[in-house]
């Protein structure tokens, strides 16, 4: 639909195929680039065919259609349309209890599905002393629907997912993060593959907010990791208008689009951690974003190193473009008493990657594909989280009164009974 609307931007006259299934995704995307009467016409050709009868009888059944739509005089509604419509809202939007607070945000589209904590103004005020940035500074504007990624609007969303004031500075960086054009996060949060944002985070603010990077780290149980994983999803709905069924097409979907998040091992890890390679200081507090779509964990056939570089390369087959290796503290001491290093780990996966098919399927998109960082508890499972994209980090910047933050939330931790 973007390639359409690109033409009749420049004054040429284009009509899109657009499978029946993606009528809303069509009109929202001529909506978003300000051509809401641009030019489609419905097929039942199956999405991504191969088939070539299939795609040459499609085509000749619509091709009367597509001659008329690009010939037909325009309507007075397609030379002059209506403006996308828009709500704003400032100060008090609804009252009630909290269940019909709960019915009112989810029956207007704001929520992922389960409940949200009510964004009250004393709350989201509490949010903002995470950052020293005004209440109104624009981070960016969202993809699809380009809304306005506010310092207020990030922490409205911050305290709808339970996040604590302590993640203020995690969330914006990540914003920044997937704004960035190499992250390609316009691509990936509207497609029909259901990609989903991973947030790595490295540095001293690990310990600060307790973001888990060691058992469990990718499972729920961390207000740090689900309530940030969670804020980032919620903004990617509510500020880039990424809806379901509407703009984000994912076939399947993908649960991990709840929550994402872990912090490095760095304390249990033989290397310099993962953001200390890339550019950054030891010291830095740093997130890194990527878009994968796939998570996968595995045991290696044998604990020495070749028993566990072997059954990376060998699960990882030909076809994978960008890899994040979760490597678990004890994998990690072997590979490098072995004298196996990130760089030489990565080095060797490529290097005995089979033949790329015909297709291309299995190229790199960059110039770097694959990234190991050290997580996980105690045990033998490797982690194997997949992509196509980049990986893109940004630095995080902390408030003036950031220590007195940190011990007031200090003690926000769960207390197990102990057996």
């Amino acid at each position: 639909m973007y390639d359409t609307i690109f033409a009749e931007q420049h004054n040429k006259p284009a009509v899109a195929l657009v499978n029946h299934g993606f009528v809303h995704d069509a009109r929202s995307a001529a909506a978003s680039k300000g051509v809401p009467g641009a030019r489609f016409v419905l097929t039942n050709i199956p999405c991504e065919c191969t088939v070539e009868e299939k795609i040459a009888s499609g085509v000749q059944e619509v091709l009367g259609d597509v001659v008329a739509a690009l010939t037909m005089p325009l309507k007075a509604e397609e030379l002059v349309p209506a403006p996308r419509p828009t709500e704003v809202t400032r100060g008090a939007v609804f009252s009630g209890d909290l269940a019909e607070v709960q019915r009112f945000f989810y029956k207007r589209g704001w929520t992922d599905g389960l409940p949200i904590t009510p964004p009250t103004r004393e709350a989201v005020d509490e949010m903002l002393r995470g950052t020293d940035l005004p209440p109104d500074c624009v981070v960016g504007k969202m993809i699809p629907m380009l809304g306005k990624a506010t310092v207020e609007k990030i922490a409205i969303n911050a305290v709808m997912a339970g996040a604590l004031p302590t993640a203020m500075p995690v969330l914006i960086a990540a914003v920044e993060a997937m704004l960035d054009p190499l992250s390609s996060y316009g691509i990936f949060q509207v497609s029909t593959g259901s990609w989903s944002p991973f947030l790595i985070v490295n540095g001293p603010i690990r310990e600060q907010l307790r973001i888990n990077g060691s058992s469990g780290a990718l499972s729920p149980g961390d207000i740090a990791n689900a309530s940030i994983g969670r804020t980032i999803g919620l903004i990617a709905r509510n500020l880039g208008g990424a809806r379901k069924g509407v703009e984000d097409m994912g076939v399947l979907g993908n649960p991990a689009k709840y929550s994402m998040v872990l912090g490095e091992n760095e304390e249990a890890s033989p290397w310099q951690a993962h953001h200390a390679r890339h550019g950054f200081a030891r010291d830095d507090n740093c997130v890194t974003v990527s878009f994968p779509n796939s998570y996968v964990q595995i045991v290696p056939r044998g604990t020495d190193d070749q028993g566990i570089v072997d059954t990376i390369r060998d699960r990882l087959g030909p076809s994978w473009r960008q890899l994040t290796l979760l490597v678990c503290p004890s994998h990690a001491a072997t590979l490098a008493d072995a004298g196996w290093t990130p760089d030489r780990l990565v080095a060797e996966l490529e290097r005995t990657r089979p033949e790329v098919p015909p297709t291309g399927i299995g190229r790199l998109s960059g110039p770097e594909g694959a990234r190991v960082v050290v997580a996980g508890g105690p045990g033998a499972w490797i982690g194997l989280v997949l992509g196509v994209g980049r990986w893109v980090s940004r630095p995080i910047d902390l408030p003036t009164d950031w220590d007195k933050l940190v011990r007031q939330y200090r003690d926000y931790v769960p207390n197990y009974l102990r057996y």
